[in-house]
């Protein structure tokens, strides 16, 4: 197990993130009665923001976008 965690980090950016304590309070809330971290909470939204405006296309699963090619 190790070796999967050690590859998921890799795999990550650390990104500092301002928001108000009661975003942050609100955020946990949500975080909590869904079993998930703050963190987690804050990627499955960004993912799902992306996804809804059609920033995030995948192809299998939900590791990573594929480009959009043209414009």
């Amino acid at each position: 197990m190790r070796v999967a965690a050690d590859r998921m980090s890799a795999d990550k950016k650390a990104y500092p993130l301002r928001v108000s304590a009661d975003v942050l309070d609100a955020l946990q809330r949500w975080a909590d009665d869904e079993l998930r971290s703050a963190n987690a909470q804050i990627e499955y939204v960004l993912r799902d923001a992306l996804r809804k405006a059609g920033r995030w296309k995948v192809d299998d699963g939900d590791s990573a976008p594929t480009r959009k090619t043209g414009k």
